[in-house]
């Protein structure tokens, strides 16, 4: 390798993974005041969407974490508040698509792990199956008698229409093109098929009194993300793919990280985000984003 290929290749490694707005808006990304180890979070001044400055390679490598056997599977402690979400989302799913029981809609969860949401789904009625690209995670998934494919959804060749509802929980975050995504599902889905996505809010209350100490903005704690969405950014971005939004619902306030606090002080703090939950939610400025989409003709 020649010298100048040398550079161009250091060079090559130090680009920023994105560079453009995720949305598709044509305006310049601007820095804002969050600074991360990346350096600062950049904001469309369109939609109001953050992403990071991380290099294509950093990005690759904060990755690996989730090819691990139980990949996402959540932990006892965790295990009931997911039990309590899923059963929500699932009622509210069952609604949209028209269905009573959830038995014979069927149902696409991307980005499935180990199985923790696929795994709900089926409990739920739904004739669910999975896409995983981690190798670990998807045999982990399949071990337990669960059906997915291993790879990226596009790989999958699903036929078109073939889905009453896709998930897509705590993904759109990783990825620095979320449209060839939602369009590949906008293909998969039904007419009026619902999709789900799970993410959380660049426009919360969260990052607002919290900023870059915000755990979900940390690569380190939180591999892949960096693409921050908000209700608007979200709403834009599903327009722009065939989607209309169903319905969008925001909860949760952060003052602080645990590690961050004594005890005291963040029993403290925790009684003052539950004060806040309330008005966090009626005004869409939770952390915690979950909207439902539907899909229109085109």
């Amino acid at each position: 390798m020649s010298h100048s290929e040398r550079r161009n290749a250091g060079q090559a490694t130090c680009e920023r993974l994105i560079e453009c707005c995720p949305v598709g808006c044509l305006d310049s990304l601007v820095e804002t005041s969050i600074m991360l180890p990346e350096g600062p979070l950049r904001r469309c001044r369109v939609c109001g969407q953050l992403v990071s400055q991380i290099t294509a390679e950093a990005y690759t490598g904060s990755m690996k974490e989730f090819n691990t056997p139980r990949g996402t599977f959540p932990d006892l402690p965790s295990q009931r508040r997911h039990d309590a979400r899923a059963s929500k989302l699932f009622g509210v799913l069952r609604r949209l698509i028209r269905s009573e029981s959830g038995t014979g809609a069927r149902l696409l969860d991307i980005g499935c792990s180990s199985e923790a949401l696929l795994r709900s789904a089926v409990t739920h009625g739904f004739d669910a199956e999975g896409v995983e690209p981690a190798a670990q995670a998807a045999e982990f998934a399949k071990s337990a008698g669960l059906k997915v494919f291993h790879g990226y959804l596009e790989e999958a060749r699903f036929s078109a229409s073939s889905f009453d509802a896709v998930t897509l929980m705590e993904v759109i975050e990783h990825l620095p093109d979320p449209s060839a995504l939602l369009r590949e599902v906008w293909r998969i889905l039904k007419p009026n098929g619902v999709l789900v996505v799970g993410t959380g809010n660049g426009a919360s209350w969260t990052v607002r009194l919290v900023g870059a100490r915000w755990g979900y903005f940390q690569v380190a704690e939180h591999g892949g993300h960096i693409s921050f969405f908000n209700p608007g950014s979200l709403a834009m971005l599903a327009q722009r793919c065939g989607f209309d939004v169903e319905r969008s619902e925001t909860r949760r306030v952060s003052l602080a990280e645990r590690k961050e606090a004594g005890y005291v002080s963040y029993r403290l703090l925790r009684v003052a985000t539950e004060v806040l939950a309330m008005p966090a939610r009626l005004f869409g400025k939770g952390h915690d984003m979950l909207v439902f989409l539907r899909k229109c003709s085109r």
